[in-house]
């Protein structure tokens, strides 16, 4: 949900709650752990502006831009849309216009270096934070122009432990918010977007903007590199981190669309790092057993 890699490693996260102190200076603030340059093979999930002149840090994680609930009131019933015929999982060389013309805020600039996370509202327990996330990852974002589109619970989970070890109540130095560090004005872009009212302090609502971010990542930049085949599938993913669509939206979610899915040019992963750390914990997070 913004510029910055890092992520809670398995063995600080305990020390790092009791501090209080998630990711130095924001939700994605996190000591960075190493992980093996090569991505671990991971089961098939259930199935479904410009880039900051600034290189990215291989720090803490920020939030990057989050998304918004899928509106209720959206037709499920909508004639559902072909399957891709696809012959190859690669993304396009020369991406297709975005079929999204509106897109979320460009994301802050880091943080202060030293700078420390605050707290407010009241911390929901884990077993609270394991049903939000998986209410988020069982929803049906796009129920019309793209039903297929669907967050692995994996993903969610990951995603939350990397940002902010799943405290609800954190919020980083940035502005990131939350679970999934939602960043203020991309969860006033995301509400707008669909038309929802969800509340940022919330720590369900916050796990639905930020499965939200993530779908609309999944259609922005399917559409654009991988003709609408929205399988966020870590088994079409190869060693080049730009292989495949799930790397490219964890790629975005921390460091913004515009970095990573840019008109008239190849895919691109500004940040590695945080890939491997999601990358990673989707399949060793501590999390999964909770």
């Amino acid at each position: 949900m913004r510029r910055g890699v890092g992520r809670v490693a398995a063995a600080a996260v305990a020390a790092l709650m009791a501090a209080g102190l998630v990711t130095g200076c924001g939700g994605e603030e996190q000591p960075v752990r190493e992980v093996a340059a090569e991505l671990p093979t991971v089961a098939p999930v259930e199935e479904p502006a410009e880039a900051p002149a600034d290189a990215p840090s291989e720090e803490p994680p920020a939030v990057e831009a989050m998304g918004g609930r899928p509106s209720p009131s959206a037709s499920a019933s909508a004639k559902p849309r072909p399957k891709p015929s696809r012959t190859s999982t690669k993304p396009l060389a020369k991406p297709k216009p975005p079929t999204e013309t509106q897109v979320p805020p460009a994301p802050p600039k880091p943080a202060p270096a030293g700078c420390k996370p605050s707290h407010r509202g009241t911390k929901a327990t884990q077993s609270q934070v394991k049903a939000a996330l998986a209410d988020a990852a069982a929803r049906t974002y796009w129920p019309t122009s793209a039903p297929d589109i669907r967050i692995p619970s994996v993903l969610m989970k990951a995603t939350a432990w990397q940002e902010s070890g799943w405290q609800s109540t954190i919020v980083a130095c940035d502005g990131g918010v939350g679970l999934m560090q939602v960043m203020p004005a991309t969860a006033e872009w995301m509400n707008q977007r669909f038309g929802q009212s969800y509340d940022i302090d919330d720590y369900r609502d916050n796990a639905y903007l930020g499965g939200t971010y993530l779908a609309w990542l999944t259609k922005y930049i399917g559409d654009m590199y991988f003709e609408s085949d929205y399988r966020l599938d870590a088994s079409l993913c190869t060693a080049e981190l730009n292989s495949c669509l799930l790397n490219a939206v964890i790629a975005a979610y921390n460091y913004g669309h515009g970095a990573v899915a840019r008109e008239g040019q190849p895919l691109a992963i500004p940040n590695p790092q945080y890939v491997y750390n999601v990358r990673d914990l989707m399949t060793t997070c501590e999390c999964l057993a909770f």
